[in-house]
């Protein structure tokens, strides 16, 4: 069933000594949503089952050289195009880029006005207080929307699986995280971040088959045929280091590329994924997901741990290789018998449709946290962008 959409009418409820979310719209005054990642942005309307529009996140703008002698009166700047990425590693790094991405979404693609919808922007875990607060800025300022929404990434996961506790293992292009929730509260103290992602799986694949096959000239290969090879041929091994040892468990599968040529893929294919479960092979300190996974749990205090532990929710694009949810639970379920906890067996829960999880859980995180609602035009003018943090705490 589609459910039309209708502009919003803004309604404001203060009480004495606070200030209480506005109230929601119900489902027939339906919300634009908008998960925006370091990667893509996904946008549409809640209450529809898929977001209407995926854009790239990142954007070509005009750009000029810098000139040799900036002085010189007679210097001329050399005209050209640069790549601008507003999000890295799931924090907002260019707000003006973040603006012209809202404003191609909301108005080129989704052809709204809007100041007449009220809108949900989704929110990363590594995202500083000051950001929270930037966001609300932009909505009521530049977009002059009636009301907003800040929702946690981490809870939306979760609300696509039809609950509000647990912990959410997402990985997506830029970033992964582990975050428990409580009855709709996120633990930020403990989360953990991994900046091992999707984007890094891509480079390190183009590295792996620029030494595996020095002859094809790869090193020139455009990022998005090696995504598309990334997304058709890599797995995740449930033994890394036996199949590494063993050509005979290699399964070897050709791509054929835009310009006619083929690659034939051996080991890389299991070989780029893994860095996610072991951000050594990169070079870097940090443990892997599934330890940082356990490590969340393990932060949380003793009553909630097996709660959280019986809802593991994965959520993002690079959750999607073959063979991640089953790494993921095997990896998880050591973690928790070597260091003590074997009572908590994790329960994963790894739907198909968990690439765009944080999109899809936005409607029911709505219709869940109905008494938390919304920050309206009003309560910004009236308090400042600060209140979102009680709004939305």
């Amino acid at each position: 069933m589609t459910i039309r959409a209708r502009p919003f009418n803004e309604k404001v409820a203060s009480v004495s000594g606070g200030h209480r979310p506005g109230r929601p719209p119900s489902l027939s005054h339906v919300a634009v949503v908008v998960d925006h990642g370091s990667g893509f942005t996904k946008a549409g309307f809640a209450g529809e089952g898929q977001p209407r529009i995926v854009l790239k996140s990142s954007s070509l703008v005009p750009s000029w050289d810098r000139p040799l002698r900036p002085g010189e009166a007679d210097c001329k700047l050399a005209g050209g195009v640069a790549r601008v990425h507003p999000i890295k590693h799931g924090v907002v790094v260019d707000w003006e880029a973040l603006e012209g991405l809202w404003e191609r979404l909301l108005v080129g693609g989704l052809r709204v006005c809007p100041e007449q919808w009220p809108v949900l922007v989704s929110d990363s875990p590594s995202a500083p207080p000051e950001a929270r607060e930037k966001v609300t800025e932009l909505l009521f300022e530049a977009l002059a929307v009636p009301a907003c929404h800040v929702a946690s990434t981490a809870l939306l996961a979760l609300c696509s699986a039809g609950a509000l506790s647990g912990l959410a293992v997402e990985a997506g292009a830029g970033v992964c995280h582990a975050t428990p929730v409580y009855a709709g509260h996120s633990w930020l103290k403990a989360t953990f971040r991994l900046d091992v992602a999707g984007s890094t799986l891509s480079r390190y694949l183009r590295e792996l088959l620029v030494a595996a096959c020095p002859d094809l000239q790869l090193q020139g290969l455009p990022r998005k045929t090696v995504t598309q090879l990334k997304k058709r041929c890599c797995y995740v091994s449930l033994d890394f280091e036996g199949d590494l040892c063993d050509p005979a468990r290699h399964h070897p599968a050709s791509f054929r590329m835009g310009n006619g040529s083929s690659v034939c893929l051996g080991s890389e294919r299991f070989r780029c994924p893994e860095p996610i479960f072991q951000p050594r092979l990169l070079g870097q300190a940090e443990p892997g997901l599934p330890t940082l996974a356990f490590q969340a749990l393990q932060k949380m205090p003793m009553t909630l741990r097996k709660r959280l532990a019986d809802t593991v929710v994965l959520a993002g694009g690079s959750t999607l290789f073959p063979g991640f949810a089953e790494r993921m639970n095997l990896e998880l379920e050591a973690q928790c018998c070597r260091n003590g906890y074997p009572a908590l067996q994790p329960r994963l829960v790894a739907k198909s449709g968990r690439g765009t999880a944080v999109w899809t859980g936005a409607p029911l995180c709505l219709l869940a946290l109905f008494q938390r609602g919304w920050m309206t035009r009003a309560m910004y003018q009236e308090c400042g962008s600060r209140l979102v943090h009680e709004v939305f705490n």
